[in-house]
């Protein structure tokens, strides 16, 4: 049986808590999750807390962050930032990996867009990944995302790697 299949259970949205953070502790202590994402290895527990905290209580005009959950369990977060003129840029991390390549990015993605657009009517939606994120750059693609640029560049899980930027436009 294939592994990869796609998980059949829908995933929700929601606002960020402050006991999300036993799961985002987990995460933290992931060091491939970390290098993913551009986090701190290693981090304090203290320091990643008051941070965590500061995401919950974060009161922006031009940014969200909500958690993804998959069967009632925090898998990752979903973001939206820049928020102007039904523009915003759209960015995603799960955080439990063995659900990484399931689907639960994409459905992730797709159900966020559709917030923002009720919430924001937000039409235009930036994203950019790493070259080597095969599994972003197929997630966004598969979404509708096309490359618009590559410019820039950033490390990524070591390496050198070129910074692409994706656009869909709904």
């Amino acid at each position: 049986m294939n592994n990869k299949k796609s998980i059949l259970h829908p995933i929700k949205i929601r606002n960020l808590h402050e006991d999300d953070y036993k799961a985002v502790l987990k995460w933290s202590r992931d060091d491939t999750f970390c290098e993913a994402n551009g986090w701190e290895l290693n981090r304090n527990e203290q320091e990643l807390y008051k941070w965590w905290l500061h995401c919950v209580n974060l009161e922006s005009k031009d940014s969200v962050r909500l958690g993804i959950l998959l069967e009632d369990k925090l898998v990752g977060y979903v973001d939206l930032a820049h928020i102007k003129n039904n523009t915003a840029e759209i960015g995603i991390a799960i955080g439990e990996r063995i659900v990484w390549g399931k689907g639960i990015g994409t459905s992730s993605i797709l159900c966020m867009m559709k917030y923002a657009s009720k919430k924001f009517g937000i039409t235009t939606f930036d994203a950019e990944t790493h070259e080597g994120n095969i599994r972003s750059r197929k997630m966004l693609k598969k979404v509708g995302f096309i490359e618009i640029s590559r410019i820039g560049h950033e490390d990524y899980l070591g390496i050198d790697d070129q910074l692409i930027q994706y656009r869909f436009y709904k």
